[in-house]
Order: C-alpha cells, then sequence, then structure tokens
C-alpha cells in the first residue's frame, strides 16, 4: 500500500476511558496532488490518493468528453515532475492525431479538490457533457435484495479504509450482486474516475447491465460519470442531490439513494429495481 497512506504520531484522548492521554501512531490517508497533462501541456489538477493514477487520468479524460475509447490515447505514463524528491505527481498523456484537443477557457476550470469536484466549473451548462452511450436502452434490472447487500460487500473490500478511516469507495457490481473492480480515494469522485479508467483500459464500455455503488453521496459529477461510461444504474449509501436526480432522469439512468441495511430510496428509473 505504498503513499496509499502514511503513519505519524498523535495524542490520543479517550474522556470515557481511565488512562490519561497517551501517544500512539495513526494511519493517515495521503492525499497528494495529481497533475494531468496533454502532450506535457497542463490540464487539470486534482488532489487523490495515489495508486491507479493512470486509471484515474483515462477515467477523468472520458468522463470531461476528451476521450471515448481507449484507442483514443497513444501513451498515458507517470511522470517525475519537479519534485524532489521524486513522487510520480504527474501523468503525460499523448491523444491520437484524430482525437481533438479539450476546448479550456476561463469559464471551464479543470482544477478540482478531493472534497468539492464540480465546484471549480462556471456552471451546469459547462459540465452538462453528453455521453455516447444510450443508458436510457439498457433494459437490465437488479433485485432489490441484491443491491441492500452491495454496501456490505463493498465495505469488506475496502482495504485502505480499514487502515485508516479516511477514503470514500466506489466499486463496479454485475446486476448479480459481484463485485468487478474497487478503488478508494480521499475524494470520490476520483474513486469513480478510477473505476471508469480501469474499464476503459479494459475496453468493457459501455458497462452495460452493471451498478456503481458509492460510499459517499450521490453528486450531479458522479452521475454524469456514470452516464458516461454507460452505467445504468448508480447506488449512493448517501443522499443525491437535486442535480443528480436531475440528470439520471434525462439520461434514462436509475440512480438509488440511502442505501443501507434492507431500505434504499429509488429517485428515478424504478422500473430497474424489482422487488
Amino acid at each position: 500500500m505504498a503513499r496509499t497512506m502514511h503513519r505519524r504520531p498523535v495524542v490520543r484522548i479517550d474522556l470515557d476511558g481511565t488512562a490519561g492521554p497517551r501517544r500512539r501512531p495513526d494511519d493517515l490517508a495521503a492525499e497528494e496532488p495529481l497533475e494531468i497533462r496533454l502532450r506535457k501541456e497542463p490540464l487539470a489538477v486534482t488532489m487523490r490518493t495515489p495508486g491507479q493514477d493512470i486509471d484515474l487520468a483515462m477515467g477523468f479524460l472520458l468522463s470531461e468528453g476528451v476521450i471515448r475509447t481507449a484507442s483514443d490515447v497513444v501513451t498515458a505514463q507517470l511522470c517525475a515532475g519537479t519534485d524532489t524528491p521524486n513522487t510520480y505527481n504527474v501523468v503525460d498523456v499523448v491523444l491520437g492525431s484524430h482525437v481533438p484537443p479539450p476546448v479550456t477557457d476561463p469559464s471551464r476550470n479543470f482544477y478540482t479538490t478531493s472534497s468539492c469536484g464540480v465546484c471549480g466549473k462556471a456552471s451546469i451548462d459547462a459540465v452538462r457533457t453528453r455521453s455516447p452511450f444510450d443508458v436510457a436502452a439498457d433494459e437490465s434490472g437488479v433485485e432489490a435484495r441484491t443491491l441492500a447487500e452491495l454496501p456490505d460487500k463493498l465495505r469488506a473490500a475496502q482495504r485502505t479504509f480499514d487502515r485508516t478511516g479516511g477514503l470514500h469507495a466506489a466499486g463496479l457490481f454485475t446486476a448479480d450482486g459481484e463485485l468487478v473492480v474497487l478503488r478508494e480515494d480521499v475524494g470520490r469522485h476520483n474513486a469513480v474516475d478510477k473505476v471508469v479508467g480501469w474499464a476503459v483500459r479494459e475496453d468493457r464500455l459501455p458497462l452495460t447491465g452493471h451498478v456503481l455503488l458509492v460510499s459517499g453521496r450521490a453528486s450531479f459529477e458522479l452521475t454524469q460519470k456514470a452516464w458516461m461510461a454507460g452505467i445504468p444504474l448508480l447506488a449512493a449509501v448517501s443522499a443525491p442531490s437535486t442535480l443528480a436526480a436531475e440528470l439520471a432522469d434525462e439520461a434514462g439512468m436509475t440512480l438509488v439513494g440511502f442505501l443501507r441495511g434492507r431500505s434504499m430510496n429509488v429517485y428515478t428509473g424504478s422500473q430497474r429495481v424489482t422487488v
């Protein structure tokens, strides 16, 4: 788990215990900047947990509509950057000659943080990227009983969370509840990008008949990323936002929130959830 977490000493205070304050080591989830470049030109910076950085970059480029398939990318490699010692916090991507470069301007700022995601974008119109996949035509369904089991499966697979308690998770499941891939990150949008980027590299898009489960809330941005990957059902253990529900409805996606225990709220696309 190199660099996914760091250990530092803390003073532990337990007001309900009999012992006084004591020093002990604690594991913290790593958070470092990652710069995504296109042909050595800076495109985006995100605060993330190191690991699966190529997948993160590929997922980000797909969700922003820069690429559509792995064949759009000639090379994607970690670079040294300017840090000393070397931290490899730069991914340089070379697009194929057939791929138009992204249009960047002051109204479309690609800087993101681990907490807020799209808050750097100037307007909803600037981020409403259209998916090449017709998610509404995906007639696959999933049993509510299967959905109810997914949070426990996600939690059981979170290795780094067990040590730090400080990471979000995104898990891709089949409609039968089989975990396909899981990624962790301090940013929920980064965790989703790592899942989507993995699917891009594995040439598995669109992700027809799959379920994406996120450990936090369902935001507009996460709904957009799921749509861009062709995922018909997005589920979250917490609440969705109004814009997430509106976008899911527009896309023909199923959006499930408050997936906890044996209950859930189905906000859109309820025809895919069978009881």
